[in-house]
């Protein structure tokens, strides 16, 4: 049996209480699995609970390494037979439920956001309700708007965002904790901010670009940035994404004053990354051509206060601007490498 761990930075853990009381560890189904969060997360889970208790699941066919990984599943969160019976095949305790259509492309197909974000939701909580699941919902930095504090943007403030990811977001904050405080339903949610990866390549999001950039450089690719220099909005190195949302489930219940808490670890402007970036690569070639993008990130946080997250159940970053840079350069020095060894 795999043995959870605790995190050095956190001391609100106590013993194990996320496994059964007969010693079991949970069983974990990912939906939308093959996104940006998805494989790392379930890498993660399965080092602490067992490659069989997490089962990844997508509408994607998947590739020759995830199958090998562990199990996966076809998983229509839009049926929800389908997912009741992932949920009762597989024994499941918790589910995270990754699947949405994110900001930049859900305004180019609303109806199919409203159908993935919110219909797709609703099958989640009921299910969850149903089988008395733990369920965890990513949120965003894109659920507040233009009539939100900036600078910082607290935990409770007003929201009202703009866009239709935004809105399906504050729809599942909010009809998390109803079913919290109605049924007794155990809803976890994290606001997160960009997040920034060398797993995956830029998805078409508003924070992209700050993934972007790096594959140009290391590509030496000049690099044109759909944001103006000066657009600050917060970012979260994916390991630290990734170890926020653990220690988010498997925080004690009493320890949790709210249902959605922000976290974030820094905050820098495209002007910023690419003098950080320089440092690297000092002849990257930069220009700036803001598109439809630039409205969206003109509604968003340029600082986020994690101040909750970081008293109620002690949430702390490690990665900050140049400590990010390093890394992922370093990963993606290490996979150009190896494509080049196995193209030869």
């Amino acid at each position: 049996m795999a043995h959870c761990t605790r995190p050095s930075v956190n001391t609100h853990y106590i013993g194990r209480r996320h496994y059964h009381s007969n010693g079991d560890p949970p069983r974990i189904l990912i939906t939308g699995s093959l996104g940006q969060l998805g494989t790392g997360l379930a890498r993660l889970l399965r080092e602490k609970y067992g490659i069989e208790n997490v089962i990844m699941s997508d509408i994607v066919k998947p590739t020759k390494d995830i199958v090998k990984s562990g199990p996966y599943v076809f998983g229509d969160i839009l049926d929800f037979k389908c997912l009741q019976e992932i949920v009762v095949t597989y024994r499941i305790d918790w589910l995270v439920h990754f699947s949405a259509l994110l900001s930049a492309i859900g305004e180019q197909n609303v109806p199919l956001a409203i159908r993935v974000n919110i219909e797709g939701l609703h099958n989640v909580m009921e299910l969850s309700k149903q089988y008395n699941l733990r369920v965890f919902v990513p949120s965003t930095i894109g659920a507040f708007g233009p009539d939100s504090p900036r600078n910082p943007t607290p935990n409770i403030t007003i929201q009202r965002p703009r866009t239709i990811y935004g809105v399906s977001k504050v729809h599942g904050e909010l009809l998390g904790e109803y079913y919290h405080h109605k049924f007794g339903l155990d809803f976890r949610c994290l606001r997160f901010p960009g997040v920034i990866s060398s797993d995956t390549q830029p998805g078409g999001g508003t924070t992209d670009y700050a993934v972007q950039i790096f594959h140009d450089a290391i590509e030496g690719k000049d690099f044109e940035c759909y944001l103006k220099p000066t657009t600050r909005l917060p970012m979260m190195y994916i390991d630290d994404c990734l170890r926020s949302l653990w220690e988010m489930l498997v925080a004690p219940e009493e320890s949790l004053r709210r249902r959605t808490y922000n976290v974030t670890a820094m905050s820098f402007s495209p002007e910023e990354i690419v003098s950080a970036v320089r440092k690297h690569f000092p002849n990257l070639s930069v220009s700036y051509k803001p598109d439809s993008r630039q409205y969206i990130a003109d509604t968003w946080p340029e600082v986020f206060d994690d101040s909750e997250a970081r008293q109620d159940w002690g949430w702390r970053h490690q990665y900050n601007l140049e400590a990010m840079c390093q890394i992922m350069f370093d990963n993606l020095h290490r996979q150009h490498q190896l494509e080049a060894t196995v193209a030869r």
